[in-house]
């Protein structure tokens, strides 16, 4: 079982996204049972709400669902809980790296780490641009599952 936390600052765009999208993709291939993948905010300030309406709508464009969804803040214990927690740019890094200063086992990392030309994640909440940060999110689960063996 590979347990994965995607953490970006509110957890309604970018990380859900990732979410969705990697869960979207270990179903296609016929191993979502062997993953658990979650989403979590830095901040506290969307606590609860669902996933941001333009992100809601690119992902429906592609035939992904994420009704239900509700955004949580990171905790402490998500570092014994998970075995990959994937940050959107350097200021998750940042909080992360303050909650987890150790990293003892080497589980935080940056998505985009994960392709051939590591970058940040685009943040639509200022940019509007939701088709970029698509196409990050893909590049980056594609390159995570590709560094873990599964391609």
């Amino acid at each position: 079982m590979k347990k994965v936390l995607f953490i970006c600052h509110g957890s309604i765009c970018r990380s859900p996204m990732a979410r969705f999208v990697l869960r979207d993709m270990v179903d296609r291939m016929g191993i979502g049972d062997d993953f658990v993948i979650e989403s979590a905010a830095t901040s506290r300030e969307e606590l609860g709400n669902p996933v941001y309406p333009p992100a809601r709508a690119k992902l429906a464009e592609h035939g992904i669902d994420c009704r239900g969804y509700a955004a949580r803040q990171m905790k402490a214990s998500d570092y014994d809980d998970f075995d990959y927690i994937i940050g959107m740019d350097r200021e998750n890094m940042y909080y992360m790296k303050r909650l987890w200063p150790e990293d003892p086992d080497g589980k935080l990392s940056l998505l985009m780490d994960y392709t051939d030309h590591p970058r940040e994640v685009s943040d639509p909440w200022y940019t509007r641009d939701f088709e970029a940060t698509w196409q990050d999110v893909n590049e980056g689960c594609r390159g995570f599952l590709a560094e873990i063996g599964i391609e």
